[in-house]
């Protein structure tokens, strides 16, 4: 929607995925062949997909940016497509091709000012400079809470936005989580809920 309208047509494409993609933890490669988005996914990588099929030479962009909401299940999300260009497209993340996008997770109006902020120092940091009188801070859980000139301002406008290169690392951590998350056995995950559940500070349930 609001990223359609938001983008500049003349180097910018946007692919909507709708809803969560598939579970590439369960999935066979056959299944997930059998799922729309990964499909229309690989279709506008033009890399085609699997051991003797996938060539890096032939993808259609060098800058592919998963722009997710900040709240969990954009977290979800970002970090599915993560485990799915970890484990079928590799290549793509270590040529360096492979983005996620900062979104701001704050909005501050002020007056006729408006500002934003990226992560709760931010926001912090943002606050003991301008004042806190007379200020509505929103809290993001959308892209679609933004309205095109926003999120064009905060996050497609290539000398504004933040990005951040995803690195092996990432994926590999991505993945590693992702099977403790998502995989068949119970006891790493009760593990992980147990060692991370003191760093909770916004519960989305």
């Amino acid at each position: 929607g609001s990223a359609k309208q938001a983008r500049d047509r003349t180097f910018q494409a946007v692919l909507p995925l709708r809803g969560k993609i598939l579970n590439v933890e369960k999935a066979r490669l056959d299944k997930m062949l059998n799922n729309q988005t990964i499909r229309t996914l690989i279709s506008a990588l033009g890399t085609g997909i699997g051991r003797d099929d996938f060539d890096a030479d032939k993808v259609r962009y060098h800058k592919i940016i998963i722009m997710t909401d900040a709240d969990v299940d954009g977290s979800h999300i970002k970090t599915l497509l993560l485990t799915f260009f970890f484990r079928y497209a590799k290549e793509l993340i270590e040529r360096g091709y492979i983005y996620i996008a900062q979104p701001p997770l704050y909005g501050v109006k002020k007056g006729k000012k408006e500002y934003y902020a990226y992560d709760d120092e931010e926001l912090e940091k943002l606050l003991d400079r301008i004042g806190k009188d007379g200020i509505v801070v929103q809290r993001y859980k959308g892209l679609g809470e933004m309205n095109p000139e926003q999120l064009w301002k905060t996050t497609m406008d290539p000398e504004r936005r933040k990005l951040k290169r995803a690195s092996i690392e990432d994926a590999y951590e991505a993945d590693q989580v992702f099977t403790i998350l998502m995989g068949d056995e119970v006891a790493p995950r009760r593990e992980f809920i147990v060692q991370n559940a003191k760093f909770v500070k916004n519960l989305d349930i």
